[in-house]
């Protein structure tokens, strides 16, 4: 069976970064009748909270993104000292006590000899008797990771097939001097023993894959298919990392992003398939990993307004009923308003700036050449309420009277009734409104 999973820390929202690994994840996992986990990566005690648990729920669930099962890393904790220590019984995790700053300078020295600034091994030298001593110097130990060194190889699903030198990469840390378990080895076991069998994620962690694979092995377990994609950029290129704070989904969702937009745009951005409106069902069913490419892939959130405009208009009026009537739009009007409302907006939320027109009357717009004009039809204009002929029936009157006719006939009145140049034909809107401020 496929299994697939998304890793999420909760220390913070969801960006559109996130989603991309999420979604390219649950795709593949619904194409195939698998499972899709959600898997809370929160053994970060002082970071993670649980806000940012919901936070992420709500999220996923906005966009359809509905998990098989929730798995927390927090209550795995036994499971990853079990591992630590058959790995410590191996020989395969040994303890170290270089300080960050004593790291900096290493790193610098090889850097300025032309030589990669891969870590030394020190620690595999020392004696208990060392460690003891520099325990007492107050040093605490942290544990790190022995690489093979040996070619790490995979061919992955976008990138094609991939070779890395371990000797070229530093043994990573995978326990802190205060027993917190990092990342590189909870997910590692968490794969291992959930039968993850493929797992997709961003191209930053490439060189983390090579050292999972063989900490996977190392565990006994079998190394999964993976993929990993391109990054996202700004529109120009730019990192998107910097611009995060205005792109995460909690953002998008309360500026009224549709999700159905923004899963149609994630989902094939970057692929060469055109994007268009699509369910998940779609998506999943033509998913390929392989239309993917490596280049860093641009990111536009302006992109997502056409869709939304696309998906909100296309919404049977029992979808959005219960949002009309919170407006307080009349029940024996609110087909009619949706009717005359919906081909002109683009968020859900502009249904509140129509309703305000009809119901409270717009600001007119009225061009100063256009003042005696509109002064004059107001005068010809019949009291509330209005009905399907008004706006005809007046309207040849006016130009009876005043000889104007065409744009220069409706555009004025336009402006004068509704505040706008653009909007819906007026025929339709005049029996929804209520309150003409140019009479005024």
């Amino acid at each position: 069976m496929t299994i697939t999973r998304f890793a999420p820390s909760p220390t913070g929202h969801i960006h559109v970064g996130n989603l991309r690994t999420a979604l390219f994840n649950y795709l593949i996992a619904r194409k195939a009748g698998g499972t899709f986990i959600l898997r809370l990566d929160d053994t970060d005690r002082e970071r993670s909270r649980e806000e940012y648990v919901e936070g992420i729920k709500r999220d996923l669930d906005w966009l359809g993104l509905h998990w098989d099962r929730v798995e927390r890393q927090s209550l795995r904790l036994d499971r990853y000292r079990a591992e630590a220590e058959a790995l410590k019984a191996q020989g395969r995790l040994y303890e170290v006590f270089e300080t960050p700053t004593e790291l900096d300078l290493k790193r610098k020295k090889l850097l300025n000899m032309g030589r990669p600034p891969v870590y030394d091994r020190t620690g595999l030298s020392l004696s208990d008797a060392d460690k003891d001593r520099l325990r007492a110097e107050g040093r605490e130990g942290y544990w790190r990771f022995l690489l093979e060194h040996e070619r790490i190889e995979w061919t992955d699903g976008i990138l094609g097939d991939i070779s890395i030198d371990a000797a070229s990469v530093s043994d990573p840390v995978l326990i802190r001097a205060d027993g917190q378990v990092l990342y590189t080895f909870a997910s590692s076991v968490d794969d291992t023993d959930m039968g993850v069998t493929h797992i997709v994620r961003g191209s930053d962690h490439v060189t983390n894959t090579a050292t999972q694979i063989q900490i996977i092995r190392a565990i006994g377990g079998t190394p999964p298919a993976f993929a990993h994609h391109s990054l996202l950029t700004g529109a120009k290129g730019e990192e998107l990392s910097k611009r995060i704070g205005a792109l995460s989904l909690k953002d998008l969702r309360e500026a009224g992003v549709a999700p159905e937009a923004l899963i149609s745009l994630m989902a094939r951005l970057g692929s060469g398939v055109p994007v268009g409106l699509a369910s998940l069902d779609e998506l999943a069913e033509s998913f390929d990993l392989s239309r993917f490419g490596a280049s860093p892939t641009k990111f536009d959130a302006e992109d997502l307004w056409p869709l939304t405009r696309e998906r909100n208009q296309a919404l049977p009026f029992d979808q959005v009923a219960d949002r009309i009537a919170a407006l307080g739009v009349p029940a024996d009007q609110a087909e009619r308003f949706w009717r005359v409302a919906s081909q002109n907006i683009t968020r859900l939320e502009d249904l509140a700036d129509w309703w305000r027109i009809f119901s409270e009357g717009a600001e007119p717009q009225i061009d100063p050449e256009d003042a005696d004009f509109v002064a004059q039809a107001m005068a010809l204009l019949p009291e509330a309420p209005f009905t399907d002929a008004t706006w005809g029936d007046w309207t040849a009157r006016v130009k009876e009277v005043t000889g104007r006719k065409g744009k220069a006939l409706f555009m004025p009145l336009r402006k004068a009734l509704t505040g706008r140049a653009h909007g819906p034909d007026m025929s339709e809107v005049m029996p929804l409104l209520r309150v003409v401020k140019a009479r005024a």
